[in-house]
C-alpha cells in the first residue's frame, strides 16, 4: 500500500494526496471497527459463559499456534482467501473514493490475502472481549495500525524517492517479520501470565 498512495502518484492522476490519505485512514479505520464490533457481538454470544482466565488461556494458544503457522513449523499454510485490492480502482475513480474502498477492505483484515495470523487473533481477541464496544475498541486500534504507515510517504514527491522506499521496505521484510513473531510471544505470555493470576 505504502507504494500506491504517495504524493507522486496522486498528483499523477490528478488528486490530491491528503484527501486520498485521509479517505484512506477513515475508511481502514472504520473497516477496523465495524470487524471490531462484528467480532464483538460473536463473542458475547459464543463466550458469555467463560471466565476471564479461560479467555486469556484460548488467546494465548490461538497466538501460540498462529506464531507456529507463521514460522512454517507446522507444515500448515495459513488459510486466507487469495484477492487484493483492485489496482483498477486508481485509475477509474476519485483518490478519496479508491482510498476510502481500499481503506475499508484492508481495514477488516480478512477480505484480501492475509499474511500472518496476527490478523485472526485480533479479530479473536475482540470476540474474547465479549462486547460490541470494547471489540469495537480493538477494531480501532487494528485499523489505525494498518493505515497510518501510510504517512511515512509524505514527503515522495520524485521517482527515485519512491525506489528508495521500495528498497527499505524490502530491506525491513525480515526484521519485521521477525519483530512480529516477537511480539506475538509476548502477547500469548502475557495472556498465560494474566491468566494464572487471575
Amino acid at each position: 500500500m505504502l507504494g500506491s498512495i504517495t504524493p507522486l502518484g496522486e498528483r499523477g492522476r490528478g488528486s490530491r494526496w491528503w484527501l486520498t490519505t485521509t479517505a484512506y485512514v477513515v475508511g481502514s479505520v472504520v473497516g477496523g471497527v465495524a470487524m471490531g464490533a462484528l467480532a464483538g457481538a460473536i463473542g458475547a454470544a459464543a463466550f458469555s459463559s467463560i471466565g476471564l482466565t479461560a479467555r486469556l488461556v484460548v488467546l494465548a494458544a490461538a497466538v501460540g499456534a498462529g506464531l507456529l503457522v507463521d514460522l512454517g513449523v507446522v507444515g500448515v499454510a495459513l488459510p486466507t482467501v487469495h484477492r487484493q485490492v483492485d489496482e483498477a480502482w486508481r485509475t477509474r475513480y476519485r483518490g478519496w473514493v479508491w482510498g476510502l474502498g481500499f481503506g475499508l477492505q484492508l481495514g477488516t483484515g480478512v477480505v484480501t490475502i492475509v499474511t500472518t495470523s496476527a490478523v485472526y487473533a485480533t479479530w479473536l481477541a475482540a470476540a474474547l472481549t465479549g462486547g460490541v464496544k470494547t471489540g469495537a475498541v480493538v477494531g480501532l486500534v487494528f485499523g489505525l495500525s494498518r493505515a497510518l504507515p501510510v504517512l511515512t510517504v509524505a514527503r515522495v514527491r520524485r521517482p527515485d524517492q519512491l525506489l528508495r522506499v521500495d528498497a527499505v521496505l524490502t530491506r525491513l521484510a525480515e526484521p519485521s517479520r521477525r519483530v512480529a513473531c516477537a511480539a506475538g510471544s509476548a502477547v500469548a505470555a502475557v495472556a498465560l501470565v494474566g491468566a494464572v493470576r487471575w
